[in-house]
């Protein structure tokens, strides 16, 4: 910060002399338009004027036009003329100065590579367009053998994002985007390949999120004594046969591993009766397994440990999904 001094002995009112001083700092740019000025109580104590000096330098130089109080903000250098004074006035620009950094870095860069300021102007304005078009709507594509998925991470999505998701088969998808171009198209990893293959014609967006690592429950497993009995509960066939190979993996056949959808009665009651840990990757499943161990908890010497996984999309998926749609 440029450093202001006061002859106290000199003929110049010290109003007069921080006010010249500013004014120089302004009209040399070492204080450039948009720059905010220090708060009347440092320039006090840097200058061992009284605030209410400060305040009355600072109410002549914006009376002279060289600076503009924004409400709750500060005092910012104005911009004169051509250099476009008016967008000084939006407090967002003061309140995300590193983001308006970058915007005008990116400008001067279209600008560099030929751009005129209109054709950049249409590009930053069509991209902000089609993002608010495409958040408008969110579909969840996943292959039709496999909707339990799909309903499981519309019901993750609709939670975090506090929007509407709709479930779509990639069968239909097809169908479904011939009626819309504004849409963000959401799936797994397990499934992008296909989804991107059907979209890429439709110019829709496709963003794949990644799951969730699992690692304590993998400790859990990890840790559990030989002969021990798992059991997995989701909606998703896909996920179960993936969790048993995915399990395998890890201990081999030193453990038994059963299965079951929420929707499979029989499954369900003989997993309560068998398993020693029971993991459950969403909430219906929970519901499902809760509701099979209250009818044979009279049959049961000690119950399962039931355990609810995270959620199958991991939290930094989700972060970026929000950046991309613009909701943060």
């Amino acid at each position: 910060m440029m450093q202001f001094r006061i002859q106290p002995d000199s003929d110049i009112p010290s109003s007069t002399q921080l006010f010249n001083q500013i004014r120089f700092a302004i009209a040399s740019r070492q204080y450039p338009p948009g720059f905010k000025l220090p708060s009347t109580r440092a320039l006090a104590m840097q200058t061992g004027l009284h605030r209410n000096t400060v305040s009355k330098v600072y109410r002549h130089l914006e009376e002279d036009g060289l600076v503009e109080s924004l409400a709750g903000s500060g005092i910012y250098v104005r911009a004169q003329g051509h250099e476009g004074g008016s967008r000084l006035q939006s407090p967002i620009l003061h309140q995300y100065p590193e983001a308006y950094k970058v915007v005008q870095k990116t400008l001067d860069e279209l600008l560099s590579q030929g751009c005129s300021v209109n054709q950049a102007r249409e590009l930053f304005l069509a991209e902000v367009d089609w993002r608010l078009r495409c958040s408008t709507r969110v579909l969840v594509a996943v292959p039709t053998q496999d909707l339990g998925v799909g309903e499981l991470m519309v019901d993750e999505l609709e939670e975090s994002l506090k929007i509407p998701v709709q479930l779509v088969a990639m069968e239909e998808l097809i169908a479904v985007l011939d009626q819309t171009t504004s849409a963000t198209l959401v799936t797994s990893r397990y499934f992008i390949k296909e989804v991107e293959a059907i979209a890429a014609p439709k110019a829709v967006r496709v963003i794949p999120l990644d799951i969730h690592d699992y690692g304590k429950e993998i400790n859990l497993v990890k840790n559990l004594p030989k002969a021990s009995c798992i059991g997995i509960v989701s909606l998703s066939p896909g996920i179960l046969r993936a969790t048993e190979v995915i399990l395998h993996g890890l201990r081999g056949d030193e453990l038994l591993v059963m299965t079951s959808q929420p929707k499979d009665a029989y499954k369900l009651h003989a997993l309560a009766r068998r398993a020693e840990i029971i993991f459950c990757t969403d909430h219906t499943s929970l519901s499902a397994i809760q509701a099979a161990l209250q009818t044979v908890t009279e049959e049961l010497i000690r119950l399962p440990k039931v355990v609810r996984c995270e959620n199958y999309i991991g939290s930094h998926s989700i972060n970026l999904l929000k950046r991309e749609l613009g909701l943060i």
